[in-house]
């Protein structure tokens, strides 16, 4: 009663704190208004920036958008148009439609599964953009569990699983796939039904990042922390659920307050000197550097409810028994074989600072695909990265976005091979 009530209570601080924030934002306006004489001084641009601050801090942050309105392929800028282009209660299928002409060569097409781990889908965006010139996007928009009414249905590992399946399906053949993170586990897993289906949807290649496949190995305090607690210690500390006037008023959540808490706490002191180093480029003038923290956390600070089965199931199946590299991860009820995934190619990220994955957990994917034919496969383990770095930032950019290409490059060169020429099963010992 009393964590539900949590939710309740978060939600009316907010409602309280709309009129406070409303005010706080009109004087900032006001000592920032080129026209009065105190905007120009220190005084006028301290109390500006104490103001905006404590709207920052205060805000609910809503979900952001791509903002992709152009690429450059082949040396020409293009348009890009978003267009949901497959729909369930639970996610929507972002193409990402570049105004290229119609007789140009076909690229690639690359379906982004983002994590459904507490953000928005546009956490990716510079992984997008990095991959729009060369490659035909796609990206998993997950749907805020909140907002989802119980009339819909429940969402659970199971259904990520079948999710995950369908957009392929719906792609065609010749997709290559790209898991960021958390959607590691459930997207080797569809590939590995697929496989073992002979399913002729069954992509060229998947590339793994940063993710979960085994995380007894090198475990950081987040995989220590669910062995420690246990299942049934997040299920009565960490469900609530959603209040009134939300679309999804009552459905069982792990919620996105409570998940944001737990990223702010992992690294309490740098998201506190980011914001005094804020405070401090706003009073001293400093536009730019204040833009690209506004940036960064308009991002962070977005958040995003869980469904209780899907959250609870997946920190089971994953973090607390480890069933996946065991062998004993089941889909409604049919064992999920790594062992039949022999054609659809395997390149595995890692970043070699990653606290949230570390170091060996997602290269497990490779001992574990023991069909999969060694020029099939692919490791990538990049220096002075951490766990953002694997899908963003410079250091992606330049070196991890081009070998991904390569790959993908590489493993589209099978697309022309045979029923009888695909690697054959052997016997596991």
């Amino acid at each position: 009663m009393m964590r539900q009530s949590g939710y309740m209570f978060f939600e009316m601080a907010h409602a309280v704190l709309g009129p406070a924030r409303a005010a706080s934002d009109a004087v900032r306006l006001f000592h920032r208004n080129p026209l009065n004489p105190l905007a120009h001084t220190v005084y006028g641009r301290t109390v500006a920036a104490s103001c905006e601050l404590f709207e920052r801090v205060t805000r609910r942050y809503g979900k952001p958008a791509f903002v992709l309105p152009q690429t450059v392929v082949d040396g020409r800028p293009v348009e890009v148009i978003e267009r949901v282009v497959w729909r369930a209660p639970f996610c929507n299928l972002v193409h990402f439609d570049r105004a290229v002409p119609v007789n140009a060569p076909a690229q690639p097409r690359l379906l982004i599964v983002a994590p459904m781990s507490g953000h928005f889908a546009t956490l990716l965006r510079g992984t997008v953009e990095a991959f729009l010139p060369t490659h035909e996007v796609y990206i998993t928009d997950w749907v805020d569990a909140r907002m989802v009414p119980l009339a819909q249905g429940s969402f659970d590992l199971d259904d990520y699983v079948d999710y995950v399946r369908n957009m392929i399906t719906h792609l065609g053949p010749d997709v290559h796939v790209m898991a960021v993170c958390q959607p590691s586990v459930p997207v080797i897993a569809a590939i590995a039904l697929m496989e073992e289906d002979d399913d002729p949807a069954t992509p060229r290649s998947m590339t793994l990042m940063g993710g979960p496949i085994d995380t007894r190995r090198s475990p950081t305090e987040v995989n220590k922390l669910a062995q420690k607690r246990g299942i049934e210690w997040f299920r009565a500390n960490c469900i609530v659920r959603v209040p009134f006037p939300h679309p999804g008023m009552m459905r069982a959540v792990y919620p996105g307050y409570l998940q944001l808490s737990g990223f702010m706490a992992m690294n309490i002191d740098r998201h506190l000197t980011a914001h005094w180093d804020m405070f401090n480029h706003l009073v001293s003038g400093d536009g730019d550097s204040a833009e690209k923290h506004r940036d960064f956390y308009d991002e962070y600070m977005a958040v995003m409810d869980l469904t209780a089965e899907f959250y609870l199931q997946t920190v089971d199946t994953v973090f607390v028994r480890h069933a996946l590299p065991k062998g004993e991860m089941l889909h409604r009820g049919r064992k999920v074989d790594l062992g039949a995934i022999r054609r659809c190619g395997l390149m595995t990220v890692e970043g070699e600072k990653d606290d949230i994955s570390g170091v060996g957990q997602t290269r497990a994917a490779h001992d574990l695909c023991v069909n999969l034919p060694k020029e099939r496969q692919l490791y990538h383990l990049q220096k002075d990265v951490g766990h953002y770095g694997v899908f963003n930032g410079s250091r992606f950019r330049r070196e991890i976005a081009p070998a991904i290409a390569g790959f993908i490059e590489r493993c589209a060169g099978f697309a022309g091979e045979t029923a009888a020429s695909r690697p054959k099963l052997r016997a596991v010992r």
